[in-house]
């Protein structure tokens, strides 16, 4: 570990796209919003990074989900990449992107309402409504 944080290398499912970015804080959050699942077919799970750490080589590309969010993929095989957010530019990539998702713990579900039946994680974390989710992302609410 340097003294920033921790190197974390990664790369899509066929290769083409590999990713580096520093973490400080292993931590892990999966987001039941209908677009993430929409997106991955299940829960997106990003591995907690320091802000514009992230570098990617490869044929990345990205999609303008909303107003104020953008998902990455692999040009090549279509693996989700990251999810960012516009307006500071902070991609937060996908935790399947690393070896055993980086070592990460579960610390915080995002839409926990919308989670499907059947996609529950076990364990002890944080769990955050969408009003609850919402309120944390407009600056209403409580900082995680």
């Amino acid at each position: 570990m340097s003294e920033a944080g921790q190197i974390l290398n990664g790369r899509c499912l066929c290769g083409a796209v590999k990713v580096s970015v520093l973490s400080d804080n292993l931590r892990l959050r999966a987001c039941h919003c209908d677009m993430c699942r929409r997106h991955t077919s299940g829960m997106f799970i990003s591995v907690d990074t320091l802000p514009g750490t992230l570098t990617v080589e490869g044929p990345a590309e990205s999609f303008v989900s909303s107003d104020w969010a953008e998902r990455g993929f692999c040009g090549k095989c279509g693996s989700t990449l990251w999810y960012g957010t516009l307006h500071d530019g902070i991609r937060h990539p996908a935790a399947g992107l690393f070896e055993n998702a980086a070592g990460g713990q579960m610390k915080l579900e995002f839409f926990i309402d919308r989670c499907p039946q059947g996609y529950g994680l076990a364990g002890e974390h944080k769990r955050l409504s969408t009003e609850e989710t919402i309120a944390m992302f407009s600056g209403e609410g409580e900082g995680t």
